[in-house]
């Protein structure tokens, strides 16, 4: 605790710079701005194409503020909550879906929202021929054509049938959705080098109740439009705030001086002991829990990512003797103070999917919560590795590990530094490689640039369980240097037991909701999975996120549970529009 409370003591003057801003076109009271967490740099303040791989510009205020989604998918309810759309309905045969838009609609510069827009956006998505955006991905796997039946309906023709093509990738079932662009602003731009800049034209623009203000590097701000349609046409009333900033906070300790100092309203995780020093600070500070565990289960669960085509992790018999030598209880206690649980299976531990879970564990193939090193070295020495001291050789060769793993969180390089001692007590030399964010996202993980990886690429099933399972269908296979579409598989898993796991998944995913076999299925696919193991499943993602109710009550908690705590996702419009003045 005292080397805790000494690091926010000593964050206290980076803290005060990073409010530090420049002019803006108005001065607004710190009593009518929220504040929101940034967990890392924007690398091009002035970039706000959210199609540039790897850069993310859409996080500092652009999807939670300015790019509304079609639909929600509320965690809490389990219904998915329409907002610029109305309706997406099927066909009979659910290779078809009718999408019908809210009347209304208008961009902030007064231009109508319409089908034209979508059309336009799905087409620009459908000829991306690198298909590095998971939503290009998911657009060419799935949408054969799109055409207009009226300036409030799009009719969506698929490949095949397609059960959740509204909830995967319309709905934020997961962080973000498929964002629509207007037409008469990208229309004729090339989407790889257009930023959606230009003071003198107005942009970026979008349908929701704020627009860009400022950016810079560690800071972006956005003004409430108070000519926003949704006020004016009655959908839902202008939201209270009048200024919305998201501002980097670097550091733990740094955010949470800034939360002690109530310099910011809605921050990323924090470990429980950051939380109870800033709480005892700040009594104001709240998190989704009132005690412990405090924290929300994020649906990302964590995971060990093998680079497949790299020796020796191309052999599935490595690959299960790290599953033997991680200690899931220690990540668990050590990384995570408590905080989550350790996983089960690839899927995140929400009642929707037991089910799922159940079915796979009914079959025995069950995760380790502690380490088995005699079962792992037995597999390693299988593998013609020898202890020479503290370390396992093979031809003179030292068995080596490269953990890749993104230097935004703490709470990501935590854990890594944990797993690296547990590899280097069964005998591995292992390190812990931190790479930048953009980096992390923009080559090592797409291109497969990496031996192993701190990741959550099997994020995907909230409710059901094709999501999550296609990510790793052999659909999204490419070699390594060329980027795995989406992120899909960039394990770049690729054998027999891929093309049976493939074949199964891809019936799944044909199947309606629901349909009682589904569970069955889940665990014979899931069969080939454990027993290669393309990546590890690790432990349940924990988001202790600090809430200050100093100047704005109404933030999302269990007990007032109306949507979910992730301020970070496209479906933060909601938690803003509940936000009221505490004062």
């Amino acid at each position: 605790m005292n080397s805790v409370r000494n690091g926010l003591l000593a964050a206290s003057a980076i803290a005060l710079a990073l409010t530090a801003s420049p002019a803006l076109a108005q001065d607004v009271p710190r009593e009518q701005t929220v504040i929101f967490d940034l967990d890392r740099t924007i690398a091009d303040p002035t970039n706000f194409n959210w199609f540039t791989p790897g850069a993310y510009q859409r996080v500092q205020g652009a999807h939670q503020a300015m790019w509304e989604p079609l639909f929600i998918l509320n965690y809490e309810s389990g219904e998915i909550e329409p907002w610029l759309g109305t309706s997406f309905e099927p066909n009979d045969t659910l290779d078809a879906w009718t999408l019908t838009l809210r009347d209304g609609v208008e961009w902030s510069d007064g231009e109508p929202f319409n089908a034209d827009d979508v059309i336009f956006t799905i087409n620009m998505l459908l000829g991306d021929e690198t298909a590095a955006l998971q939503e290009a991905a998911n657009m060419q796997q799935w949408v054969e054509s799109v055409e207009k039946i009226d300036d409030h309906t799009v009719q969506f023709n698929l490949v095949g049938a397609n059960p959740r093509f509204p909830l995967d990738y319309f709905s934020v079932r997961i962080f973000g959705s498929l964002l629509i662009m207007p037409e008469h602003v990208w229309a004729g731009q090339d989407p790889e080098t257009f930023k959606f800049y230009d003071e003198e034209q107005g942009w970026p623009i979008g349908t929701g109740p704020y627009t860009f203000t400022t950016a810079d590097t560690s800071r972006a701000v956005w003004d409430r439009n108070d000519d926003w349609w949704g006020a004016a046409s009655g959908f839902i009333e202008l939201p209270e705030p009048q200024r919305l900033i998201w501002l980097e906070s670097g550091t733990e300790e740094n955010r949470a001086q800034l939360l002690a100092n109530n310099q910011l309203d809605a921050a990323q995780t924090v470990t429980l002991g950051a939380f109870e020093v800033i709480q005892a600070m700040n009594p104001a500070i709240i998190a989704w829990h009132g005690g412990m565990p405090f924290s929300w289960p994020d649906p990302c669960a964590r995971q060990l990512e093998f680079n497949t085509t790299v020796a020796p992790w191309d052999d599935p018999n490595m690959r299960r003797a790290i599953n033997n030598i991680i200690d899931r209880d220690q990540i668990v206690n050590v990384a995570y103070e408590g905080t989550t649980i350790p996983s089960r299976t690839m899927f995140v531990e929400y009642a929707a999917m037991a089910p799922f879970i159940d079915a796979i564990l009914a079959e025995g193939m069950t995760l380790p919560t502690s380490a088995n090193l005699d079962e792992a070295r037995a597999l390693i020495e299988g593998a013609g590795y020898t202890l020479n001291g503290d370390i396992y050789e093979r031809d003179g060769e030292p068995l080596t590990a490269d953990i890749i793993v993104n230097s935004a969180s703490t709470e990501l390089t935590r854990a890594v530094d944990l797993i690296v001692e547990q590899f280097r007590r069964a005998g591995i030399d292992a390190i812990a490689r931190p790479v930048e964010n953009s980096v992390f996202w923009g080559t090592v993980l797409p291109l497969g640039e990496y031996d192993l990886a701190y990741t959550w690429l099997s994020c995907g099933s909230v409710n059901e369980p094709w999501a999550s399972m296609n990510r790793y269908t052999n659909h999204f296979v490419v070699p390594v240097g060329e980027r795995s579409p989406g992120f899909n598989n960039s394990a770049r898993w690729d054998t027999e037991a891929t093309a049976s796991y493939t074949a199964i998944v891809d019936e799944i995913g044909s199947m309606p909701l629901g349909d009682p076999a589904i569970p069955g299925m889940v665990a014979e696919a899931y069969q080939y999975f454990h027993d290669e193991m393309p990546f590890i499943p690790l432990v349940q993602a924990s988001k202790l996120l600090p809430y200050n109710t100093t100047y704005w009550t109404g933030w999302p908690t269990a007990e007032d549970n109306y949507i979910h705590p992730a301020h970070w996702w496209n479906h933060t419009h909601r938690i803003i529009h509940n936000l009221e003045p505490a004062q």
